[in-house]
């Protein structure tokens, strides 16, 4: 019989009940791929009577995450707890400063503490695998890291959070406001009570940093992201996007640039004929633009019990069969300072809506003060009825190519000069 892997597994909620049910029911192929028999034979849970639909009869089972983490009884440690600090943090530190290979799904805790971690993963021989956390199901990690290995990546980005996705497609297919569709959210069990790290664009940014990692050899830098969310997209900006032949999409993009690496998460007009507008509900998607394979897109579920444990599994495997790679693809001394990187001339030009008071002049002076930043305009229209004199009509710019930081002078201008009445909304446009 082959020798055993002893897992265990802090944390068995949706995620750690379907990774121990999918290892159980797998035991016999997954024996044949590795040469080990893979067995759960611990778990750190809060609550032990609660129902899993696994068999834990002979788990043994621990109070503390660090405790299990320097337990003599496992080899490898499942971190399934999630936060950057606290319990998830420390016993992910303590597994490895055991020498025992760790799997987590937590890119909150890479996003904070990655090169901490591979640091520590190096000095004590142990592997550091985490495919589930960035897309849930869909193998970016190994994609970007192995099978992209010949590849020069030009940039990366993609849809990497489900409730937004779901969001903004019920949005559009439903003529629903945001307020209603993120409600309809939380009673899925889409979004959390508090969703401001998924609808603010801050998870999408955890994932970037991962992916921009791997990518580009770097040091994982979420505070070099500029970051913002769809909190302000309105069915108005649902319905010109599709007046004009595209669709909302809150993108993560990672480029390589003259300049440096370019990061950043917002909501995108991306044409409805692209392969990533196609991405409705709650799946994920990533494309990666190589020089060698050009442009490589992946679609998947990416959040869910099953899916989440098909990638976590992935990584148990592969250390069972004794692999241990580079957790970013290049030993930690060898990866790059990152920082933060003005947002460039962006070619796809601007979506720019105005509440602009019907006053005489006031198209005139938009026009000019735009024209004073050297920003052309491909179009401007009005959109709704006129109310009586000095009500506010929407106002909608598409501007060609420009840079982001000229876009947002004038726009104060515009606010100054008192022709307008709120914060304009601004949409890159990303054209085929």
């Amino acid at each position: 019989m082959s020798e055993i892997l002893r897992v265990g597994i802090a944390g068995l909620g949706t995620v750690g009940a379907a990774v121990t049910r999918l290892l159980q029911r797998q035991t016999e192929a997954l024996t044949a791929r590795t040469g080990r028999r893979i067995v759960v034979t611990a778990a750190c849970v809060k609550d032990q009577s609660k129902q899993r639909d696994a068999d834990l009869s002979n788990i043994e089972f621990y109070a503390d995450p660090v405790a299990l983490a320097s337990s003599e009884k496992i080899d490898l440690f499942v971190e399934l707890i999630g936060g950057s600090e606290g319990p998830a943090r420390a016993s992910v530190e303590t597994a490895l400063a055991h020498g025992k290979s760790v799997v987590t799904a937590n890119k909150a805790l890479l996003a904070a503490h990655g090169l901490h971690l591979t640091q520590l993963a190096e000095e004590n021989h142990a592997a550091l695998a985490f495919e589930a956390s960035v897309a849930g199901g869909i193998p970016i990690v190994k994609t970007l890291r192995e099978g992209l290995a010949g590849n020069s990546v030009l940039r990366v980005y993609g849809i990497l959070n489900g409730t937004c996705n779901y969001i903004l497609s019920r949005m559009e297919r439903e003529q629903l406001s945001f307020e209603t569709c993120l409600s309809e959210a939380q009673k899925l069990g889409y979004a959390e009570a508090d969703p401001t790290f998924d609808i603010g664009g801050f998870d999408t940014a955890h994932k970037l940093s991962i992916l921009t990692s791997l990518a580009f050899g770097t040091r994982i830098s979420p505070e070099a992201i500029d970051i913002e969310g769809i909190e302000r997209v309105t069915l108005a900006d649902i319905e010109a996007a599709e007046d004009l032949g595209f669709r909302i999409k809150l993108l993560g993009v990672a480029q390589r640039t003259a300049e440096g690496i370019e990061q950043r998460v917002h909501p995108t007009m991306v044409s409805k004929n692209s392969a990533i507008a196609q991405v409705m509900g709650v799946l994920n998607a990533v494309t990666i633009d190589g020089d060698a394979v050009h442009e490589l897109t992946l679609v998947g579920p990416g959040a869910g019990g099953d899916a989440t444990a098909s990638a976590v599994v992935a990584d148990i495997a592969d250390i069972a069969k004794g692999v241990r790679t580079a957790p970013f693809g290049l030993p930690s001394s060898q990866l790059k300072e990152l920082k933060r990187m003005p947002m460039r001339r962006h070619e796809g030009g601007y979506y720019i809506r105005l509440s602009v008071r019907d006053v005489a002049g006031a198209f005139a002076r938009i026009a000019s003060r735009m024209a004073e930043r050297k920003i052309s305009l491909e179009s401007i229209m009005q959109r709704g009825r006129r109310g009586s004199p000095g009500d506010c009509v929407d106002v909608i710019l598409i501007t060609h190519a420009t840079s982001e930081h000229l876009v947002r002078e004038a726009l104060e201008l515009i606010f100054e000069d008192g022709t307008i009445v709120a914060r304009a909304q601004v949409i890159r446009i990303e054209r085929e």
